[in-house]
């Protein structure tokens, strides 16, 4: 048995990285038992995955789905080669471009993608970039657009709300005042904490870090990292504490 499991080990490893696409070292405390598990549960995902694609969407990818995932208006979702749709996913698609999500993207369990929150005005969509990762319970409300770069990090509870409610006028019911839309963008390479909201409007540049629990509303320039409520930039990434307090005095 010890050398099946020395076998498997390696070959899994091999179908990781073509996967993937890039190397990718497993652990070497990760018991080799452990791995055949993952792989196998892996290999579940990647026939329900490929099943549904082909049936409703009549083409043929590798993409990993968990039990109770659901796609609604398939027409209008398209998924990259090797996305992981964890469990209890929900994407919706209706929308007027789409939901797009790019090559080797993973979203986590129990997170919701959703475009179109009113029937009377469909929302714009959602762009995921190749190789990122939303963490479980994440939300994306899409009414207004969103776009969300290449290899993006989220933590869990992450929260995008591309919609506002109007409500200046006071003879009127809040919700009968409409919306605004204005659309979210959050660039390359960027890191987002746990229990990040990001606000309709918001502009966040690449490379940016957004600390766990931050609001995050209005333009962030590129290398930032932002904390608080609402964020506020504390550092630029690449700068040493001592230049930033020199730029300050």
């Amino acid at each position: 048995m010890g050398n099946v499991f020395n076998i498997l080990r390696p070959f899994i490893q091999g179908v990781i990285r073509k996967v993937r696409k890039q190397p990718y070292p497993l652990d070497p405390d990760l018991p080799t038992s452990q791995l055949i598990l993952i792989a196998f549960r892996r290999f579940a995902w990647s026939v329900r995955g490929i099943f549904r694609i082909l049936l409703f969407q009549r083409r043929l990818t590798l993409v990993f789905m968990g039990p109770c995932v659901k796609i609604r208006c398939h027409s209008r979702v398209r998924l990259g080669f090797g996305v992981t749709l964890d469990q209890g996913v929900l994407v919706d698609g209706l929308s007027r471009d789409g939901v797009i999500i790019g090559d080797g993207v993973s979203i986590g369990r129990n997170s919701i993608i959703r475009c179109t929150g009113s029937l009377s005005a469909l929302g714009v969509g959602v762009t995921i970039g190749t190789g990122s990762g939303l963490d479980s319970f994440a939300f994306i409300g899409a009414a207004g657009g969103v776009e969300i770069g290449k290899n993006v990090i989220m933590g869990q509870h992450v929260s995008l709300h591309a919609e506002n409610h109007k409500c200046e006028d006071l003879n009127q019911l809040i919700k009968d005042q409409g919306t605004t839309r204005l659309g979210i963008i959050i660039g390359d390479n960027c890191w987002v904490g746990s229990n990040v909201t990001f606000l309709d409007g918001c502009r966040v540049g690449s490379g940016c870090v957004i600390g766990a629990g931050s609001v995050v509303r209005g333009t962030i320039a590129e290398n930032s990292i932002v904390v608080g409520i609402p964020a506020r930039v504390i550092r630029i990434r690449g700068q040493s504490i001592t230049q930033v307090e020199g730029g300050k005095s």
